[in-house]
């Protein structure tokens, strides 16, 4: 947890510099001189005394210290934004509600019965980034939110809703295209796009042979990774409902036997003490139901 006391703006600088790799680059992105810069940073890593940045030739980048502050900063301003609207929407007599959904994952029904209950709040819905959908909730972007596990979810309560089998997305000629079921061991050979191999069902995990075989293709949406499927460029293990959502004629799914159901939980602040947060959890726990 960050210092409530840090200043606001030296955090944004910072991530400014953390995303541009260059205090010249971020100076020009912020509009500000590269000393003034300079002196916020310096000022920042004596507020939390430890060094953020490695500065040499090669350019600058993040310390083991920055990393972990990247990761909590865009958090931080993200909640800070967040905070700034709800204030805004009180001022001005509005109220908002907002649920972050996942693609395959039902919220209609909940949401209409909650939106026909307070016909004078807005609730809107938005979709959560799937690399970062804890974070969507944990930083107050939306006020509830329905994630498919396993997440970081400290910070977080949830709610566990239901479990869907998983399944591993291929191009539509692969050589395991036609078969009704794959298990974890035929799968070790293919480039995985997403990840290493999730659990067995069993519980027990994944081999060290079996995880040090997989690379890693990060990428920023579901549509993207299947791009990469669809060109023959790896597979990827989704749960059901999301191949079922994200549906194509040039690529196919096929269940993958031997691994754990994925789970889906709703998440809100567990410190968000709020009466329509409470509200909308006691409706999903009578209305939720399987994709």
């Amino acid at each position: 947890m960050l210092n409530p006391d840090l200043d606001l703006r030296k955090v944004r600088y910072f991530v400014a510099v953390a995303e541009h790799g260059s205090f010249t680059r971020a100076a020009e992105a912020l509009h500000v001189a590269q000393p003034v810069l300079s002196r916020q940073i310096r000022a920042l890593e004596n507020d939390l005394k430890a060094t953020l940045f490695d500065r040499d030739t090669r350019g600058t980048r993040l310390t083991a210290a920055g990393r972990a502050l990247h990761e909590e900063a865009l958090s931080l301003l993200a909640a800070a934004e967040a905070t700034r609207r709800r204030v805004r929407d009180a001022d001005a007599g509005l109220r908002r509600f907002t649920v972050g959904f996942t693609p395959g994952v039902p919220v209609a029904p909940a949401v209409r019965e909650f939106a026909a209950r307070h016909a004078g709040v807005s609730v809107e819905v938005l979709r959560m980034d799937f690399l970062h959908r804890a974070d969507s909730v944990r930083d107050g972007q939306v006020d509830v939110g329905y994630l498919r596990l396993p997440v970081r979810t400290h910070g977080l309560s949830v709610e566990p809703l239901f479990s869907e089998p998983r399944v591993v997305e291929l191009p539509a000629g692969h050589r395991l295209a036609q078969r009704d079921t794959v298990h974890i061991a035929e799968l070790v050979t293919e480039r995985m796009l997403l990840g290493g191999v999730p659990e067995r069902r069993d519980g027990s995990p994944a081999s060290p042979e079996e995880q040090a075989e997989v690379p890693v293709l990060a990428a920023r949406s579901i549509e993207e990774l299947l791009e990469h499927v669809a060109a023959g460029r790896g597979v990827v293990v989704v749960p059901l409902s999301t191949a079922l959502y994200f549906a194509r004629p040039d690529i196919t799914h096929v269940l993958v036997d031997d691994l754990a159901p994925s789970p889906v939980c709703l998440a809100w602040r567990s410190s968000r003490h709020d009466v329509l947060v409470e509200e909308y959890v006691d409706i999903v726990r009578r209305t939720a139901g399987r994709p």
